[in-house]
């Protein structure tokens, strides 16, 4: 008996979990509490010759309402006729306190590695 309701509550607990994630939005798109700022490009890797979707790195200093300014960066796939450089200004969003998760809002971007 003892068995069987622990087994009940380890199933009722996976469910309020997957609704729970379910609900919070996993898609990758910015929250409704996000708050949007820019990104100052300060390095950005080489342009590739190859045409089309190339991976970039990019290096920057985040600000946006509630960070003066930090540094990030992160890795995209991007369209090599719209390639970033230093100096360019990217809109982002970012969870409240939260730069260093910050998503690009550029339509060169495609999606992070790894998402």
């Amino acid at each position: 008996m003892l068995l069987q309701i622990v087994f009940i509550v380890v199933i009722v607990g996976a469910l309020v979990t997957t609704v729970a994630l379910y609900l919070r939005g996993r898609s990758g798109s910015p929250s409704a509490h996000a708050e949007f700022g820019t990104l100052y490009v300060t390095g950005v890797s080489p342009r590739p010759a190859a045409q089309g979707e190339q991976f970039v790195t990019i290096t920057g200093t985040l600000a946006g309402p509630s960070v003066p300014g930090e540094t990030v960066y992160g890795r995209y796939a991007w369209d090599v006729n719209q390639w970033p450089s230093p100096g360019d200004e990217i809109p982002v969003s970012y969870p409240p306190g939260k730069p260093q998760h910050w998503r690009i809002g550029h339509p060169g971007a495609r999606p992070p590695l790894g998402s």
